[in-house]
């Protein structure tokens, strides 16, 4: 059984930094997967805020890009989300997902496996 563990999460200051850790139990061979990072803020629709495919290709929504970099490190099952200069918009829980489509161009893949979200809030 997949099991996607996600943590990180916090409250912290407009400016502030974060990083998001997802850990993938159960999944053979990490590093064939795409890993996704979504958030859904209150009375917003989920978006995919950034996604990694199996050759290191990456994505990111344009609202984060200069800010956020993803990151895998395939021997620790482990993809992580660092965000720094964090906005009050950013906040929102954030969901890890994962599916074994790889190669595919990573935000248009419909994930398989998601873990439960860990909030962030940025305020003052």
């Amino acid at each position: 059984e997949v099991q996607l563990q996600a943590s990180g999460g916090g409250l912290v200051q407009p400016g502030g930094s974060l990083r998001l850790s997802c850990v993938a139990d159960g999944l053979q061979h990490h590093d064939y997967y795409a890993i996704a990072w979504y958030r859904q803020a209150p009375g917003k629709e989920r978006e995919v805020v950034s996604c990694i495919n199996n050759a290191d290709a990456t994505h990111y929504i344009d609202s984060v890009k200069g800010r956020f970099t993803i990151s895998r490190v395939n021997a620790r099952n482990t993809v992580y989300l660092q965000m720094n200069s964090l906005k009050t918009d950013d906040t929102a829980v954030y969901y890890c997902a994962a599916d074994r489509a790889g190669g595919s161009y990573c935000p248009f893949i419909p994930y398989e496996h998601w873990g439960q979200g860990t909030l962030v809030t940025v305020s003052s």
